[in-house]
């Protein structure tokens, strides 16, 4: 029997799929500083278990599919403190971030539709695209000019009678670009003018640093009717295993197509949406404290990076993650040297290869991208290590 030309099209993560060799690693009694996958170590904040603890109804039933009012009205009031406003039917609560943009493509793809989308990128949205019948055409970044691809020569130059919509994965994932407000309304006009959807990937706001600040697609009322904001509480609240996201767009064609496909699933988790409502109303002061956490780790992370012969990387301006360029032949052989070969006092560390961040084959071979969700202390170690065991990977006969 065959399996689906779609499924046979996709890949597997370039995040997970060296777990099994981490482990083997583990086993064998080395200390693994785990790089490679966006699961933060601050703690998630008291109110969403006090909020679920606190949860007194005698049934756990079905949410609408939707969301939660109490959800939806807590994401209206965050969303008004950049001064943008939105309606209930406005938000459909979703299954984490992934379920959103699923749901998204699900909504505006034939067969056959590109998508546009700046790489190295999120390597789940090819997943998630080919799952729709459509494909991603990439815009290609460079290492040496920060990954940043704003630019009208290089998005249209992308755009066939086949384009759908463009994705902006905002502050960025894998790199931690950053769009700024211009930047923000220059794509817009390119998707005005070639009438394209705008997927906006912000699950990363408040994660900017340098003084910028933080900015979003829903802010220009002009291309409200095409711009689809995906959000989540995994990343701002260090809540990833609860899958709570949202998907936000004013186009109300738009989000009734998509709510067909959420009433299909049902619903989202009565209970995780609960929790999720009473991390939507946490003060200001709590973004400005885990930002100082991750801007300061990002800063330990780029320093040792620095110290590393022939690295190439510029100090990204927001999220949790760097991706970088290294002296070495092939990265998925020097993570693999790293897990089976290598250790410094008993100790070892693991990153994400980026080639399954490109859709250009051949490309990212010698990149990788850091996920700086350990403590600084643990941060600062993990790099040195990929340091000496770049010397010695390099340096073997």
């Amino acid at each position: 029997m065959k399996l689906s030309n779609r499924v046979e099209a996709m890949q597997f993560s370039p995040i997970r799929k060296f777990n099994p060799i981490a482990q083997k690693a583990k086993d064998a009694g080395k200390k693994v500083y785990h790089l490679n996958i966006g699961q933060p170590d601050v703690e998630t904040p008291a109110v969403f278990m006090d909020a679920i603890r606190n949860f007194d109804q005698k049934v756990i039933a079905y949410a609408e599919s939707g969301g939660l009012p109490v959800l939806q009205d807590a994401i209206i009031d965050y969303f008004k403190s950049y001064d943008m406003h939105y309606q209930r039917e406005d938000i459909i609560i979703t299954t984490g971030g992934s379920e959103a943009l699923t749901m998204a493509f699900l909504a505006m793809i034939n067969d056959g539709d590109e998508v546009l989308i700046p790489e190295p990128f999120y390597t789940n949205y090819h997943t998630f695209a080919t799952a729709a019948g459509g494909k991603v055409v990439p815009i290609t970044t460079k290492a040496e000019d920060g990954y940043h691809y704003a630019k009208r020569e290089q998005i249209e130059a992308a755009i066939t009678p086949n384009t759908k919509a463009i994705c902006c994965i905002s502050p960025g994932n894998p790199t931690g670009a950053v769009l700024t407000l211009d930047e923000i309304k220059l794509i817009g006009e390119i998707a005005k003018e070639h009438d394209l959807y705008i997927i906006a990937d912000e699950v990363y706001r408040e994660f900017v640093y340098d003084g910028k600040d933080a900015t979003s697609f829903g802010m220009l009322d002009d291309i409200a009717d095409r711009v689809i904001i995906i959000d989540s509480v995994s990343k701002r609240f260090s809540a990833c295993g609860a899958r709570i996201g949202c998907l936000i767009s004013k186009n109300k064609d738009f989000m009734s197509a998509v709510m067909k496909i959420a009433q299909g699933r049902l619903c989202t988790s009565t209970i995780d949406q609960v929790g999720a409502a009473a991390l939507y109303k946490l003060p200001a002061s709590y973004y400005d404290e885990v930002k100082a956490e991750y801007c300061a780790r990002r800063d330990v992370v780029y320093e040792e990076l620095m110290k590393i012969p022939g690295v190439v990387c510029q100090k990204p301006g927001g999220s949790f993650y760097i991706t970088a360029k290294l002296p070495v032949d092939n990265i998925e052989n020097f993570l693999m040297f790293l897990l089976e070969e290598f250790d410094d006092n008993g100790e070892t560390v693991m990153f994400a290869p980026a080639e399954g961040f490109y859709a250009t084959e051949g490309l990212g071979k010698d990149e990788m991208r850091i996920a700086y969700v350990l403590d600084q202390p643990s941060m600062r170690r993990g790099v040195e290590l990929i340091r000496l065991g770049i010397e010695a990977y390099n340096n073997r006969k």
